[in-house]
């Protein structure tokens, strides 16, 4: 039997992709499940007030309920083999945490990002979206932002907990935006000055790579930008119009002699997610993407 060490990676793994992916403020901890694989979303439609009749009486309204069904279909895996005489035997443990290292920073978690901007916005062009094809520049970026957030108001989308996703290119735009007003304060930091900006109109503002921000991946092995892909610039997002659960994680090392492929050890590793846009919530999010 091979040793599953998803669990004692747990804690490591869940400090990495706090740190290192970007899109982690989006993962649903919780989620309904029916069955293995599809996730049942309740809705709930109820009428309106109507004038009180002060004779006596009450304005009995319509309230109903059914349900949206997301099935999951992202189902990746890996497999590593390494000959018995290339790893000591007393160092399996460091090689399974250095193989999943590696192998998380430069592949899982980066294709966990490019799956879940890509998924975004395929469902929002799915629903019937327009996105905001502006080109940014200094004189217009800020009034981008300010378009994409009137949108959500409109929709009534509440304003705390919004978050922009940019690329590094639209982070440099709003560092030097022409409407931006700064104020640097050096004297009280030590004479570093900082100019990262972390935030907008309380909106948290996180950079993602732009290599991880395209409309389309081809993830046949891996994932590299799909034909005709696109770069997305921003996404304006409040996560609960979004559903991303990780169903299920294993990480698997079979010792020589505990597996038919050979005189060595290997490595497997499976991931069992997706993401969603709750029909609904779709005005949760606002884009701006390459013309």
């Amino acid at each position: 039997m091979p040793t599953n060490y998803v669990d004692s990676f747990q804690t490591v793994l869940e400090q990495k992709y706090s740190r290192e992916l970007t899109s982690a403020d989006l993962t649903t901890q919780s989620a309904i499940f029916v069955g293995a694989k599809t996730i049942k979303i309740p809705r709930l439609d109820v009428g309106g007030y109507k004038d009180h009749n002060r004779a006596g009486g009450w304005n009995r309204q319509v309230i109903s309920n059914d349900f949206e069904f997301k099935v999951l279909a992202f189902d990746r895996d890996v497999e590593f083999y390494v000959d018995a005489m290339d790893v000591d035997e007393t160092n399996q443990i460091l090689s399974a945490a250095n193989t999943t290292n590696v192998f998380e920073e430069e592949q899982a978690i980066p294709e966990l990002d490019k799956y879940r901007y890509s998924k975004i916005y395929s469902d929002y062009v799915a629903f019937g979206k327009t996105p905001d094809k502006t080109v940014p520049d200094l004189d217009n970026v800020l009034k981008i932002f300010d378009k994409l957030m009137k949108k959500m108001d409109n929709a009534e989308v509440p304003q705390e907990g919004r978050i922009l996703y940019v690329t590094p290119d639209m982070q440099e735009l709003l560092k030097q935006a022409n409407d931006l007003r700064r104020v640097v304060l050096v004297g009280n930091n030590n004479g570093v000055v900082d100019r990262a900006v972390r935030s907008l109109d309380s909106v948290k503002m996180v950079m993602v790579p732009d290599g991880r921000m395209k409309t389309v991946y081809n993830f046949t092995s891996g994932a590299v930008a799909g034909v005709g892909a696109k770069q997305i610039n921003m996404i304006l997002i409040h996560p609960k119009a979004v559903l991303a659960p990780i169903k299920h994680s294993a990480i698997y090392l079979w010792e020589p002699g505990s597996h038919t492929g050979g005189d060595g050890y290997l490595y497997q590793n499976r991931r069992y997610t997706d993401l969603f846009l709750i029909n609904r919530k779709a005005d949760g999010i606002q884009i701006n993407v390459e013309a």
